[in-house]
């Protein structure tokens, strides 16, 4: 008897551990763990999407990789997934990211193609063979390799793509949607292309084998310029020029980098300081100021005066009232001591010879007359501060320079304050929505948001030098205030603005209200152990320093789901900071799931494992991803 139910119960058991494997996957610190954010998109080790879109990442020449990583986070190619889901990581992670896939050796699938008629396949070859002189276009061997597989360290391989994809690439350099570090001469062929030859090239292409263990030939690029009069930069190896600090002005320095100025002065794979950031505000575009030492369009002619009624008054050289998406609001409280460290800081830069771009802002919200009526109504410049930045007048030292740091320089009311119709901010950080993307910054003051009053010092300073804790990961917009600012906080500059966010006042948590009972949460459930188990948990208890749990969660939880929307249609990566190098990822799901999806697993997420929050609509999901569409 009990043989026979032995017999009958080991089968029974290994079952469970074989489902149980398969509905959680073992978790490795180890890049291709890290790389899963990609191959969600790519396909597994990067062997290329499902679709026939997303391209094969297995075995490309790493250096091309580390270019195209590049372009996407900085602009020069446009895929709104991408930027998102790049826009938090340092060059230093590019690199790995791209060295990682480029070794990887894994077989081609088979060319599932249907060819065109033998003319159109005899017209793409001979322009991927031979060129076609009287256009000037040269043959695609002649950088791409004999074989068509690719030149290291920096040319892909054209073989093993799908027709759709060659064409749309070729079409983006067209259209300037594509480009790469100057001289780019894929834009300048693929604008001598007719339509017809872009259909019969990428059909050509797309129809031919790819070679047993096809990789990237070692040949040299052709000597100078290549044929036809079209230079390369991958000949020329151009390199991206991270954002570099001078170290003339130390203090300045440091100062610059808690203001997170670079970030917000420099458009997108742009110069550094030179301005042309667009910044969203409810009524059009303010655009950045070029704030490099450039005498003409910078800050070249300004003086030391000059730049302290910028940061405490509102008011630039020539006597314009400034606009308040420039957070004077905040800077007012800075002190000239670090104004004056800053500006000297400044003046150390290269000029940057870019010329400042027009506001597009509605009437009357463009006019200097508005902009005096709004200033008399909600602003007044702060006492001028001693140089140790003192706010309040007596107490501790520590708490007075952290509440410095966060009211003034590191100007955290601006996104975490709570603002009128008028844009005014009300003096305590109750959050509010961020105009543009509708991220939401949440309160300061509440425990179901993002107060941090329960934490340790040591905790938040954490949190602030690090980008997360035990306790939280930053995402969206503070992510790249971690990265770019509060990363650089010394030691005790950490722990001091720590003191301070600890000891804001509490507002009582609202009453966590879920679904009503009896909802029907498969559908949610379902998709949930599809797409989130292996990383999140099956019980949402995440992964220790990896994936965050989502039971218990407050981003989770909050009344407002902008940020858990926003994180499931974008993906993307934590922070890369000096105390994470190399953070874990999320794919982005918008084209994976549809809004009904989405908002099945996010409302089972919120009602799960003892969570207990409102249901996410349809709605609630479309009116996000209407400004995520690629």
């Amino acid at each position: 008897m009990i043989s026979r139910l032995l017999r009958w119960l080991i089968p029974v058991l290994l079952l469970s551990v074989c489902i149980s494997a398969q509905a959680a996957r073992a978790f490795e610190d180890t890049m291709a763990q890290r790389a899963r954010a990609c191959t969600g998109c790519h396909g597994e080790q990067g062997r290329a999407g499902p679709d026939g879109y997303y391209p094969r990442l297995a075995g490309k020449p790493a250096a091309y990789l580390y270019q195209q990583l590049l372009s996407f986070r900085d602009g020069r190619r446009q895929y709104a997934p991408m930027a998102a889901l790049l826009s938090n990581l340092d060059d230093n992670y590019l690199r790995a990211i791209a060295d990682y896939f480029s070794a990887l050796s894994v077989p081609y699938a088979a060319a599932k193609t249907a060819p065109p008629n033998a003319t159109i396949l005899g017209h793409g070859r001979k322009l991927a063979m031979e060129g076609n002189p009287a256009q000037r276009v040269p043959a695609c061997t002649q950088c791409h390799g004999d074989k068509l597989t690719g030149v290291n360290p920096d040319i892909p391989g054209l073989l093993g793509l799908p027709p759709d994809y060659i064409n749309a690439q070729l079409g983006n350099w067209r259209t300037g949607r594509r480009g790469t570090a100057a001289p780019d001469c894929m834009a300048a062929v693929a604008k001598r292309l007719t339509e017809t030859d872009i259909h019969a090239v990428s059909h050509w292409l797309s129809s031919q084998p790819v070679p047993l263990h096809a990789r990237a030939a070692d040949q040299k690029p052709p000597p100078g310029p290549i044929a036809l009069e079209v230079q390369c930069a991958a000949f020329t190896r151009v390199e991206a020029s991270p954002v570099t600090l001078a170290t003339a002005e130390p203090r300045g320095a440091y100062l610059a980098r808690l203001g997170n100025c670079a970030h917000c002065h420099t458009a997108r794979g742009g110069m550094p300081y030179a301005g042309g950031r667009a910044i969203d505000t409810p009524f059009g575009v303010v655009f950045s100021s070029n704030i490099s030492p450039d005498p003409l369009h910078g800050i070249g002619t300004w003086s030391s005066e000059d730049f302290w009624r910028a940061l405490h008054h509102g008011e630039s050289k020539d006597g314009r009232l400034l606009y308040p998406a420039f957070p004077y609001t905040s800077f007012t409280h800075i002190s000239r001591a670090d104004s004056d460290a800053l500006f000297a800081y400044l003046n150390t830069l290269p000029a940057q010879p870019r010329a400042n771009q027009a506001h597009a802002l509605r009437w009357p919200f463009s006019t200097q007359i508005a902009l005096r009526v709004w200033r008399l109504l909600f602003f007044s410049a702060a006492p001028a501060t001693a140089e140790s930045g003192n706010l309040t007048p007596t107490g501790n030292q520590q708490f007075q320079r952290g509440e410095y740091l966060v009211q003034g320089l590191g100007h955290c009311m601006e996104c975490h304050g709570a603002r009128n119709g008028l844009g005014a901010l009300s003096g305590s950080a109750l959050g509010g929505v961020l105009s543009g993307d509708a991220w939401f910054a949440p309160s300061l003051h509440d425990t179901a948001q993002a107060s941090v009053a329960t934490w340790s010092v040591e905790d938040i300073a954490r949190f602030l030098q690090t980008g997360g804790n035990e306790k939280a990961i930053a995402q969206g917009p503070m992510s790249d205030v971690i990265q770019h600012g509060t990363q650089f906080l010394t030691d005790a500059d950490a722990l001091a603005m720590a003191l301070y966010l600890k000891s804001l006042p509490q507002t009582p948590p609202p009453v966590a209200r879920g679904v009503p009972a009896g909802t029907n949460l498969s559908a949610g459930a379902k998709l949930y152990e599809t797409h989130c188990a292996d990383c999140h948990g099956l019980q949402g208890q995440g992964r220790a320093k990896a994936y965050p749990a989502l039971a218990g969660n407050r981003a989770v939880l909050m009344a407002k789901s902008n940020n858990l929307i926003h994180t499931v249609l974008q993906g993307g990566f934590a922070a890369t900071t000096q105390g994470n190098p190399r953070p874990f990822g999320m794919p982005p799901f918008m084209l994976q799931l549809n809004d009904r999806q989405i908002a099945d697993v996010l409302t089972y997420v919120r009602n799960a494992w003892g969570n207990h929050a409102a249901a996410v609509s349809e709605f609630d999901i479309n009116a996000l991803r209407r400004s995520q569409t690629p």
